[in-house]
């Protein structure tokens, strides 16, 4: 039987979707919450992501031992993770046992958000946070993100930093939860193995209490300007560098392109870094990647070396990227469009990955696309497309950052 996508909302706003498949041999569920580091007051910054953890710590009707013991019992995969815009609790099951997990997952988005709980969870995100300090490549990404997004919300932190950690309140977090952790600002996903009716009807009794805020992002687009920065470590001994620019927001068709165009520049294994910098030995790392935001996006390009060869590298790294659209051709395309689509494919081919596809796209765009619908779009692009990006976009005004032995 074919993969079928219904969708419907609840009276109390909360958004239900699914692709359901009768031959599947697993079924799939997330919560997708529409809120991350952008939705926060700097003075709070880190809380969604510090929700994310509270999650696990309990509710009124089970403890964390209860939810963790649980999950085990049914044999859940399962997960959550927190970005910039989005923040999301998931499972993959045997389709057996899916109301089960449903109940625990919808349970879990109601934390008791105890205030003992609460003072114990902030001393490991502050281990977290001074984790990724030892992390030369993570506090150059941090650094230049805060300078590229300047004002705009977009350059917070979604770990937040130890003073803003270190000064929250139990309060504030739940204030923050209370608004963006609303029945119309969440969207649950099914995949796999699922009726559909029955879902839906165990969500409406389970989130029957959920409540409508008619909370809203703000999309004010960030001012890229031209930056550069060096930073310096005692503690490193090669040379990092970042280079940021304005690339096509989430909503725009253009992203397939982008996409497309960042696999050519810095895909690992055959890209144009992996030739002209990788292949000859003067850089150890040499990657591009495109990042999708709601109202805006970003395209980067990252390199390790020789501190002593970091001139040379940057300005091979440079002339690659100013010079893409004029290196590739017809048959490197062609190549790329078949990695991404055999790439899109296979985590699709599992319920959990399209459950997955299917909760982020209907939370950043209010829209179902099938995985048929996305291989005709990544098969669509053309090099008109490509050179087309690139007068659109022609990643200047850039942010360049460094970070050098001291």
């Amino acid at each position: 039987m074919p993969v079928e996508f219904h969708q419907t909302t609840l009276d109390n706003g909360l958004t239900v979707i699914a692709e359901t498949d009768a031959d599947a041999h697993t079924a799939a569920c997330g919560f997708f919450v529409k809120t991350g580091s952008r939705d926060e007051a700097s003075a709070v910054m880190g809380v969604s992501h510090f929700l994310e953890h509270m999650m696990f710590k309990g509710t009124q009707k089970r403890s964390a031992d209860d939810v963790n013991r649980e999950f085990d019992e049914i044999g859940a995969r399962y997960n959550a993770f927190t970005s910039s815009e989005m923040t999301a609790f998931h499972a993959q099951v045997l389709p057996e046992s899916l109301p089960k997990a449903t109940d625990i997952l919808a349970d879990i988005l109601r934390p008791a958000l105890r205030e003992d709980d609460f003072t114990n969870e902030k001393d490991v995100i502050q281990e977290e946070i001074a984790m990724y300090k030892d992390e030369p490549f993570w506090v150059l990404y941090e650094e230049l993100t805060a300078r590229r997004f300047g004002g705009h919300p977009l350059a917070h932190r979604v770990l937040g930093t130890k003073e803003t950690v270190a000064a929250m309140t139990a309060s504030q977090m739940r204030d923050y939860f209370n608004e963006r952790y609303s029945a119309d600002n969440t969207v649950v996903s099914f995949a796999g193995k699922v009726n559909f009716d029955d879902a839906v009807a165990q969500v409406r009794s389970a989130c029957a209490d959920w409540t409508s805020t008619g909370t809203r992002r703000n999309l004010g687009s960030p001012a890229f300007k031209d930056e550069s920065f060096t930073l310096t470590d005692e503690s490193v001994t090669r040379c990092y560098m970042l280079m940021s620019a304005e690339a096509p927001a989430m909503e725009d068709d253009r992203r397939y392109a982008a996409t497309l165009m960042g696999l050519a520049l810095g895909d690992s294994g055959n890209s144009k870094l992996h030739w002209s910098l990788i292949e000859p030995g003067l850089a150890d790392e040499a990657q591009a990647f495109y990042d999708p935001h709601d109202g805006t996006g970003a395209f980067s390009v990252f390199a390790t070396c020789d501190p002593d060869r970091a001139d040379e590298v940057w300005s091979i790294l440079e002339r690659e990227t100013d010079n893409i659209a004029s290196t590739i051709n017809d048959d490197d395309l062609e190549r790329l469009r078949n990695k991404l689509a055999t790439s899109v494919t296979l985590a699709g081919e599992r319920p959990d990955g399209r459950m997955q596809r299917l909760g982020k796209q209907w939370t950043y765009l209010g829209v179902h696309r099938t995985l048929e619908e996305e291989l005709a779009k990544i098969n669509a692009v053309t090099m008109n497309d490509i050179r087309a990006l690139c007068e659109a976009f022609p990643l200047k005004p850039r942010t360049i950052g460094r970070m050098m032995p001291a």
